[in-house]
């Protein structure tokens, strides 16, 4: 445990920061909370930053006086990747969110840190173009890319690895680096842009980023299938992938996930598992995606298809999939939630899911499964007592058997949330000796252990 920040660092931080930093209890409760069973952990002070060069100040002051640094963004996180563990400094983004720059005919975007991708996408719709990293949570595009988030869209438009170009970066010392520039490609010396997405703010504050857009579809096609079997789902989604359909999104939500979408979001489809698609292309091209995949859903048990191509309709379906979270752990009034995000082969999905269902039904926690399963991503989401520790150590079990499969299946502990705290021991199982690499460039790059400390792994 640190001890209290000195007043002589206090006071710097208000001559510098003056409103923008916040003492209090309640503000930095908020920055020291999560949405998942993570324990609180608050920081000493918050600073809202309104610039690069606000974050750089504010990392050169605690970089001198020796106190920890963390970047948050929207808190929407739950592998507990910006709670400040070692106290210090939680620096808050969320000012920091114009767009800077649109070049439309180069298809790529800048912007600041803290902008959101719901503003992001509002401001591109009369570009014609659109940014379709879609996490669920109206994240932050700075979080996202420190997390190298994905979500729904990742099967056709990839991840936050694929569509950041390039990152100003803060770095431990408080200079200001820009990683790439906005070409499409480059052979020009290591690949920065990369090392920083994904490292959760433990190498340096992304404070700005630019990203590659892509055209909005002439034709968008949403449809919701329910399956007898969880089999007959996974089977088709698989199968589609292997035909070369080239689908925007797959979402599976098994029977347990569909009871908890009705009630949370006051819906009526049936309670089994279910396939939520979209398809985007020309109409002719989204026609025969539409015909190629029904019919697999026919061969797999698939019932009646609900087709959608109107924007109110399809914005209503896919926020109850993004509800999906809230609406699991609603089950039990005061759960708290435990998710998981396993990634796999695709080939290897099918067993994997179904393992892992017998697993969860062979318990006494309710959980429910959902995921991108186009990509071999899926989720496991538990709603936990938390007066009961016993359910703890219960899920925690059946979460070590489920990373232990997918790791067994050449897969991995985390398709999607990052490592933060709560993944660390399975980064060692997954990757080995290759940790060692990234506590190398860790100690390089931030010597005094200030940037998010005890997150990814341990030095």
């Amino acid at each position: 445990m640190r001890a209290p920040l000195d007043d002589g660092f206090i006071a710097r931080l208000q001559q510098r920061f003056g409103d923008a930093l916040d003492l209090g209890e309640s503000m930095r409760r908020q920055h020291g909370t999560s949405e998942a069973h993570f324990a609180e952990a608050l920081p000493d002070a918050v600073v809202f930053a309104a610039s690069t060069e606000e974050v750089a100040d504010c990392v050169r002051l605690c970089v001198a006086a020796g106190v920890p640094i963390v970047p948050f963004g929207a808190g929407t996180s739950i592998e507990g990747n910006a709670l400040p563990i070692h106290g210090g400094v939680s620096i808050d983004l969320s000012r920091m969110d114009a767009i800077l720059a649109v070049h439309a005919e180069d298809f790529d975007c800048t912007v600041q840190a803290g902008c959101r991708r719901e503003a992001l996408n509002t401001h591109l719709r009369d570009t014609g173009l659109f940014f379709p990293i879609d996490p669920g949570a109206n994240a932050t595009i700075g979080g996202m890319a420190s997390t190298r988030a994905s979500g729904t869209n990742a099967v056709r438009y990839g991840t936050m690895r694929e569509a950041v170009l390039s990152l100003t970066v803060v770095t431990a010392n408080g200079d200001v680096i820009r990683t790439a520039t906005r070409a499409r490609k480059s052979a020009a010396g290591y690949d920065l842009t990369r090392l920083f997405v994904g490292s959760e703010g433990t190498l340096g504050i992304i404070t700005e980023v630019s990203l590659r857009l892509h055209p909005i579809p002439e034709q968008i096609m949403s449809a919701v299938c329910g399956f007898e079997t969880l089999q007959g789902a996974v089977d088709t989604v698989v199968q589609s992938i292997q035909c070369g359909i080239p689908l925007a999104r797959v979402e599976i939500l098994d029977d347990k996930q569909m009871a908890a979408v009705n009630r949370w979001s006051n819906l009526t489809y049936p309670e089994v598992t279910t396939l939520f698609f979209e398809f985007h292309g020309s109409p002719a091209g989204v026609a025969e995606q539409v015909e190629t995949v029904a019919a697999l859903a026919e061969a797999n048990g698939g019932g009646q298809f609900a087709w959608s191509n109107q924007p109110e309709e399809r914005a209503r379906l896919w926020k109850a999939r993004h509800e999906a979270y809230y609406a699991a752990i609603g089950v039990r009034p005061g759960a708290v939630g435990w998710t998981t995000d396993v990634c796999v082969p695709i080939s290897r999905l099918p067993e994997c899911i179904l393992a892992t269902r017998a697993d969860i039904d062979a318990g006494t926690v309710p959980a429910a499964i959902l995921g991108h399963v186009g990509d071999g991503n899926f989720h496991v989401i538990f709603a936990i007592d938390p007066a009961a520790p016993y359910e703890f150590e219960e899920v925690e079990a059946i979460n070590r058997r489920l990373v232990e499969r997918a790791i067994a299946m050449d897969g991995t502990c985390t398709g999607e949330h990052g490592v933060g705290l709560g993944k660390q021991d399975w980064l060692v199982a997954e990757l080995g000796d290759a940790v060692d690499v990234m506590r190398i460039l860790k100690r390089a790059l931030d010597p005094k252990n200030l940037m998010n400390p005890g997150k990814i792994f341990s030095l």
